[in-house]
């Protein structure tokens, strides 16, 4: 039987495109990509599933909390000295915690969606 087995794409609907993509580019440091849509950003991945912003289908002020029930993680080397860039750039939700899959801690966009950030060794 064929089964999906690989994420391809992520997209996060947001309030304000222009102000998420200058938080997810110059608080977090993901690239742009060269080209996107009028009404999407498209970002660089050096592997895994596609990561896009793009502006709301539906009312997100309709809802208290955007995405409950949805974990979206992304790696990050050295997570502790990541976190303290981010001091006073975005809410952290949980600090660091020691997991079955490493070091994780949990951040918030501009948009109230939680990203839970992810050790990773570096290579």
């Amino acid at each position: 039987m064929l089964t999906p087995t690989q994420l391809g794409f992520v997209s996060l609907q947001v309030s304000d495109l222009e102000a998420s993509r200058q938080f997810y580019t110059h608080v977090l440091g993901f690239q742009s990509a060269p080209v996107s849509p009028p009404d999407a950003c498209l970002f660089v991945t050096h592997s895994g599933a596609l990561f896009a912003l793009r502006t709301s289908l539906v009312d997100l002020k309709a809802t208290s909390q955007l995405g409950w029930g949805v974990s979206l993680w992304f790696g990050v080397s050295e997570l502790p000295a990541f976190l303290e860039r981010l001091a006073g750039k975005a809410p952290l939700i949980r600090g660091l915690q020691a997991t079955p899959f490493g070091q994780t801690a949990i951040i918030a966009d501009p948009d109230g969606y939680w990203l839970t950030l992810q050790e990773i060794p570096t290579t």
